[in-house]
């Protein structure tokens, strides 16, 4: 497989500064050489950068930096579209907000090739915020919302030319859900896996359902994964921590039915702020689910040394 990584180091819809160096913190875990090592073709685009801002007013007080996030959301789908042509990308973050631009640009490609482009949010939070629904102003809780085709963002983000339909997203470990986000998900077709349900019912028994589901119809898989999907104990290097996430066990099996689906056509490697890491534990774990994704299986995997 020919696989490209494209940095994308947004932090303007965080709360927290940090994310920007996610990026860096992947390479210097290894991302490269972990894909490598799989036989698969790496191809290093390096970081993207922000384009010009857009001459936009925002239409309440207090959204934080909207100008910038249209700016990148642009500049982000464009990159997205090129970078999935031919190869598998993997869009290394960079905050949550860089979906409102991977997934409308892959949703573009898809479109190309005639074949539906499905979503899996591996997330604490559904991010399903319109602008004036966002009570934090933190515009990486909108990316959902934005390429479902909900209404609020005209004149802010730009036009979407490629909407995903609600009912081809599943969000799987939410445990954070704002009283304006559950109202709204409610009817709106998306499928949420709370972590009830991951309890009650076992990651392998959701996942697998969805999975069906894109492969009756022939459909393209993009996996948005943040960090805060994970149990805070085995992933610190998150501003948004919830207790309650996915273990590490949990969080490969996820992966590695991924891989053996063969539908993944694009991931998100998201919210990873190495300012709060603990000697770049996070980076490293997330680098170690993504090769799960890429096709390492447990009988791979290393005994590591962790002494200093």
């Amino acid at each position: 497989m020919k696989v490209r990584l494209l940095g994308i180091p947004v932090e303007d819809g965080a709360g927290r500064m940090g994310c920007e160096m996610g990026p860096s913190a992947y390479r210097t875990a290894g991302i490269i050489e972990a894909i490598a090592e799989l036989d698969h073709q790496v191809e290093d685009l390096g970081n993207v950068a922000r384009g010009p801002l857009p001459a936009v007013t925002p239409p309440f007080p207090h959204l934080r930096r909207l100008p910038e996030i249209a700016a990148w959301i642009a500049t982000v789908t464009e990159a997205a579209y090129r970078a999935g042509d031919g190869a598998l990308p993997v869009f290394l973050g960079g905050d949550h907000s860089l979906s409102a631009g991977t997934v409308p640009g892959i949703a573009r490609r898809a479109a190309e090739e005639g074949r539906p482009l499905f979503v899996l949010w591996l997330d604490a939070h559904t991010d399903f915020h319109t602008l004036d629904s966002t009570r934090s102003g933190n515009l990486h809780g909108t990316p959902v919302a934005y390429f479902t085709g909900r209404t609020g963002f005209h004149g802010c983000y730009p036009p979407l030319a490629h909407p995903v339909p609600p009912g081809n997203v599943a969000m799987v470990g939410i445990r954070s859900v704002d009283p304006d986000e559950r109202r709204a998900l409610s009817g709106s077709g998306v499928t949420v896996h709370d972590m009830r349900a991951l309890d009650e019912y076992g990651v392998g028994t959701l996942v697998g359902r969805f999975v069906e589901r894109v492969a009756s119809v022939n459909g393209l898989l993009h996996v948005s994964l943040d960090v805060d999907f994970l149990e805070p104990a085995i992933a610190p290097g998150v501003g948004t921590t919830v207790p309650g996430g996915a273990t590490f066990r949990e969080a490969h099996l996820i992966m590695e039915m991924l891989h053996d689906s063969g539908l993944v056509s694009s991931i998100d490697l998201v919210e990873l702020n190495p300012f709060l890491d603990e000697r770049g534990r996070t980076a490293t774990l997330m680098v170690d689910l993504l090769a799960s994704l890429m096709g390492r299986t447990v009988m791979d995997r290393p005994t590591r040394s962790f002494a200093a």
